[in-house]
């Protein structure tokens, strides 16, 4: 029988348990951070399941290994049911066409559809000299009962998506070394009515647990709303003590620079040691950190956790950490170390730091929140981030790629939405590694959580303002992710949810007591778009559009001085389309009003209103997903321009509605599920530019945006106007100064720009140049007709280039592009690496530009490096074009 749910504990209880440490048990225990210097195991194969309703045996005779898993299915741990029954080939993939309608939902089927056992068999031996071994598991959605070799490891059932789990097993493992876990996985309760809202109807913010799994505006539900085991399980061993959740604290005073020498930065560290013993054990804690140690005495009783907490101490020259386009991502490891009596090493483990303090302070010009690291004032240019698989089919590499992509547009900042998850230690590694900032919500959303009336959600607004059910359950688990998370010097901000702070209660354990215990050093942001963030004296929610705009929108529509989600479009080419579409299905959108297709509209099609037919009046859904990717460039482009046009003066940031899809939907992304780039992602590479060059489309204003901390001097900004014939004329050619952190305005052109439109259209080439002639930035603009119309691209003359593509590395190709005098430009021109045999893209792959216009007379090169998990047996380059012919480059 599946049990119930507990019952939410009296506020002071959850206070008193919320700040214990590590539980006093020796059976359970908050688990800490990857970076254990002893040897772990995962148990990420050899898995097996099976659906509660075949199996009638209990849980202590499942786990031993006289019982028969004869019939039991392969299972994919960590993962989800859904991934196992997929994997199993027992559903079609959700992602594809129609194909999750055909899904048996958990609504309409009840809970014990998606319950189910898993079970491992795995080889340990009972260590000897007093070692301890430990079974943890990093995320369980949403219930657990666990059992090894006959015994059952929880007294009580675990609940909670977030919350971690670590039991010492070293007793219950069997003498001839093989044992068998057995799990038995409980969804969320309730699971929610997917009735087409956001969040269905709302129920499912009755857990603590993701929202989006009920469907949203932007997905369809997730059958089995991601039951299982969803992340890493692992056997560890440890020493007779075990050192937990390490805490290293970085400050840096004073207003620094990169690539300067550094005075002296401030450390803190602090770690728990757990004694699961019945003796106890003295020893010292010592913290090591480039050159420098530090060490504590301490002596810890039985069957109990003490927190020592090191002397301060300082590192006099240190190697700082900067968000990207601001400096290097200097990384260090802190060694913490527990030694006993006559200098036995009893534990440690090792801590990724990176020396960097995040400030921030209240900006009276624009009346928002302004960021600064290092004592530098950083303007935010952020994306929102859902998850990087919505099956959660998480993988280092695939992080890695998805965040490599938010650094090579610029940004500077990721905020995880809080209607998703909090995001894994890969994650926050690989915004280590390229300097991102993170904003992480936890887990509420403004309309499963009762911020507006919504007919489709089953409780009232007040019942809603009191999700989730077990506000105990709540707070631990922000403790157990705080304490997972910490380290991390890309995370910058905790946020209690989205659009809506948590119920109050919660909202003052958490900025009272909790977050000041736990860090202290990262601002709260008590939710998304509240008022110390960003003063919303303009109406509306605070936040917005979510929609295609005339490119002038962004430029001079005052948003909100720090907004938190803003975007339009991101519908990819025909190769994204082709790849979960069926092929009946790929057709034209019909438009605004008009009938749209079922396989669009089921993957959450976003039009593109008349923007796309300003191109000519698209004939083949290749040639409406080509012209979109225009309109998504300009778009982009000119939304981060616009912001970055009043840094300081309206604005001190903005974070873009959303820059990735976690499934294969049609809206605000900048790469597909499949990692394939569109023109997004390159027009926010440009315009993200540390030092960037740009023209306001309304009003003609030349301006440069410094986004760094030094002037730049003597250099030259030019502009120029090129016919559709190629030929061109300077407009002005100015020398400029430009100062640190800030936005000049340099002349109008919107004489030339009017000119230009009066004749049927032209480009619009703005660069700044070095007095060495080095291009530092270059911006070219397309204009239209006086009609809104780009009739003038739409009578381009072909362009012949001369192209040549070799093998520049290992895994990286190096691409020319030549267009000679005489010729028109070479205009947006979409550069892949594909498989010579299928014919498909190879991804994931990073170009370093693309969608690249070539002037006459000109040469652009382009870098691409592989992922690595990219087959690159059979690459060869493709370069299609507005105006230029597909062509196929070798690249041996």
């Amino acid at each position: 029988m599946i049990p119930s749910r507990p019952i939410a504990l009296s506020f002071v209880c959850l206070a008193l348990w919320a700040m214990s440490g590590c539980a006093p048990s020796s059976d359970v225990t908050q688990q800490s951070p990857a970076g254990r210097l002893e040897r772990e195991v995962n148990l990420d194969s050899g898995w097996t399941c099976m659906n509660i309703t075949s199996v009638a045996a209990r849980g202590e005779v499942i786990s031993q290994r006289t019982f028969s898993l004869s019939g039991w299915l392969p299972a994919t741990v960590p993962g989800t049911v859904l991934t196992t029954l997929l994997n199993n080939k027992l559903v079609p993939d959700p992602f594809y066409g129609m194909n999750n309608a055909r899904i048996p939902d958990i609504i309409a089927t009840g809970r014990e559809y998606y319950t189910y056992w898993f079970v491992k068999e795995f080889r340990r031996d009972i260590p000897t000299n007093g070692k301890q071994v430990w079974l943890r598991l990093r995320g369980v959605n949403y219930g657990c009962d666990l059992f090894l070799n006959g015994h059952k490891l929880n007294d009580t059932t675990h609940y909670g998506m977030f919350l971690r789990q670590s039991y010492n097993i070293t007793s219950f493992l069997s003498k001839d070394g093989t044992n068998r876990l057995a799990v038995l996985v409980y969804p969320p309760d309730p699971v929610g009515d997917p009735n087409g809202g956001q969040g269905g109807d709302g129920t499912i913010g009755r857990n603590v647990a993701n929202q989006f799994v009920a469907g949203w505006d932007w997905i369809q539900p997730i059958r089995d709303r991601n039951t299982g085991i969803w992340d890493i399980v692992s056997i560890e061993e440890t020493n007779t003590v075990r050192l937990c959740n390490p805490h290293v604290i970085t400050l840096v005073p004073g207003v620094r620079f990169p690539h300067q020498p550094q005075e002296p930065a401030i450390i803190k560290a602090s770690a728990e040691v757990q004694n699961p013993t019945a003796e106890p054990v003295s020893g010292v804690l010592q913290c090591t950190l480039d050159g420098q140690v530090v060490q504590r005495e301490a002596e810890v009783p039985p069957h109990s956790t003490v927190e020592v907490r090191l002397p301060q101490f300082e590192v006099p020259h240190p190697r700082l950490w900067w968000p990207n386009g601001y400096g290097p991502q200097n990384l260090s490891t802190a060694t913490f170390r527990f030694v006993g009596r006559g200098g036995i090493l009893l534990d440690a483990e090792n801590v990724t730091v990176g020396i960097r303090e995040v400030q921030t302070r209240w900006d009276s010009q624009t009346r928002s929140r302004q960021v600064l690291v290092n004592g530098q004032p950083i303007f935010i240019r952020g994306g929102n981030w859902i998850a990087s698989d919505a099956m959660f089919r998480f993988s280092p590499d695939r992080y890695d790629a998805e965040v490599r992509f938010h650094r090579d547009m610029n940004l500077n900042l990721i905020r995880i939405w809080g209607g998703g998850l909090t995001e894994r230690p890969e994650f926050y590694s690989a915004c280590d590694k390229y300097g991102i900032l993170v904003f992480q919500d936890f887990w509420m959303s403004g309309d499963c959580n009762g911020k507006w009336l919504d007919p489709r959600k089953k409780e009232d607004q007040w019942t809603r303002r009191r999700y989730p059910d077990d506000h105990r359950l709540f707070l631990a688990s922000v403790r157990d992710q705080v304490m997972m998370l910490r380290n991390h010097p890309s995370l910058a901000f905790y946020c209690g949810g989205n659009e809506i702070p948590p119920p109050e209660d919660i909202l003052t354990a958490m900025q009272d007591s909790l977050l000041p215990a736990l860090d202290g050093t990262r601002y709260f942001f008590s939710y998304s778009n509240v008022d110390s963030m960003s003063y919303n004296n303009i109406g509306g929610n605070g936040d917005g559009t979510y929609h295609v705009q005339p490119v002038g929108y962004f430029w001079e529509h005052h948003s909100f001085p720090f907004n938190s989600e803003i975007g339009s479009v991101g519908l990819s080419d025909v190769e994204s389309l082709e790849r979960f579409i069926p092929p009946e299905d790929l057709v034209l959108p019909d438009g605004e009003g008009g009938k749209l297709d079922s396989v669009w509209r089921y993957h959450k099609y976003l039009g593109y209103g008349t923007q796309v037919d300003a191109y000519g009046k698209p004939a083949t859904l290749r040639d409406f997903a080509d012209k979109a990717q225009f309109v998504n460039y300009d778009q982009y482009r000119a939304l981060m321009e616009g912001h970055l046009s009043h840094m300081w003066e309206w604005y001190t940031g903005v974070i873009i509605w959303k820059t990735q899809n976690p499934w294969t939907a049609m809206r605000g992304q900048m790469y597909d599920y499949y990692l394939d780039p569109n023109a997004a992602l390159y027009g926010l590479h440009h315009a993200d530019e540390p030092l960037h060059v740009m023209c306001n489309p309304t009003d003609g204003m030349v301006t440069i945006v410094n986004n760094t901390f030094v002037p730049y001097h003597d250099l030259m900004v030019q502009a120029k106007e090129i016919g559709m014939d190629g030929r061109d004329s300077v407009l002005l050619q100015w020398v400029v100064e430009v100062s640190p952190s800030g936005v000049q305005k340099i002349n109008t052109v919107k004489n030339v720009l009017d000119t230009l439109v009066g004749a049927g259209g032209g480009f619009l080439d703005l660069r700044l140049i070095t007095s060495a002639k080095e291009v530092l930035s270059e911006n070219l603009y397309w204009l239209p007709d006086s009609t809104g119309n780009y009739s003038g691209l739409q009578h381009l003359a072909n362009s012949v280039v001369h192209m040549t593509a070799r093998k520049s590395g290992e895994r990286s190709y190096a691409v020319d592009l030549t267009n000679p005098p005489g010729n028109p430009v070479a205009f947006f021109n979409r550069i892949s690496l594909v498989d010579s045999v299928s014919g498909k893209r190879i991804l994931p792959v990073f170009y370093s530009d693309n969608y690249i216009s070539v002037l006459p007379g000109e040469t652009k090169d382009v870098t691409i490096d592989c992922g690595p998990s990219a087959d690159i047996t059979n690459a060869v380059v493709t370069v299609q074009g507005w105006n230029v012919k597909k062509s196929f480059l070798s690249t041996k």
